[in-house]
């Protein structure tokens, strides 16, 4: 599967949830996508099911079918359990962290971000979107790049709430990957297990 590229509201239905961002969709159009849609669904099988869940944190954290067996791969091999061992894995990438702290309004921006070289790790500029951070890590905004004007708009309307695993100096535009967060953290609407019972078929 490519990166998805296509219109927001389209995933929102197909997952009935908003999950690449708000959808008037969802309200409009209270059913899948395609010509069928609209018809009389029928019970989805298991495998379907499971199918769906993982295909939805593929396109809610913006991660291509390889990496994400990679990412399943590495979880399944840390002590701990398996599916909160992947989201945190996914949680600490970094176009992920940037989006988390604020410093861009989805993870599709924070990606573009990264990508063009505007964000630092640990003083160094770093433009893989899928490099994973470490306890203590400090994510900044590249010197040059403060005044953008996508990443003021998006600090000036970031949410109050506040993520308790970052740290955030909003003087020095400058964040901090405290830890790894635990499940009840996080709080997107993932069933982990239905993934881990998908791979271990």
């Amino acid at each position: 599967m490519a990166r998805y590229t296509g219109p927001k509201s389209k995933i929102a239905r197909k997952f009935n949830e908003a999950i690449l961002g708000p959808s008037k969709a969802l309200s409009k159009k209270a059913y899948p996508p395609g010509q069928h849609g609209k018809g009389r669904r029928r019970k989805q099988s298991e495998y379907a099911v499971q199918l769906l869940e993982k295909q939805k944190v593929k396109y809610t954290y913006g991660v291509l079918e390889r990496q994400f067996a990679n990412l399943f791969d590495k979880a399944a091999r840390k002590q701990g359990i398996t599916g909160e061992n992947l989201l945190k894995f996914l949680e600490a990438r970094l176009d992920n962290t940037v989006f988390r702290l604020g410093v861009a309004p989805t993870r599709r921006a924070a990606r573009q971000l990264v990508v063009h070289k505007h964000i630092t790790v640990n003083g160094d500029v770093v433009n893989i979107p899928s490099y994973a951070l470490k306890a203590g890590d400090v994510v900044g905004v590249r010197e040059k790049s403060k005044s953008l004007e996508t990443i003021t708009d998006s600090l000036s309307a970031r949410n109050i709430k506040r993520f308790s695993w970052l740290e955030w100096d909003s003087t020095n535009l400058i964040g901090k990957f405290v830890t790894y967060p635990d499940r009840e953290q996080i709080p997107e609407n993932i069933q982990e297990q239905l993934i881990v019972e998908l791979y271990s078929k």
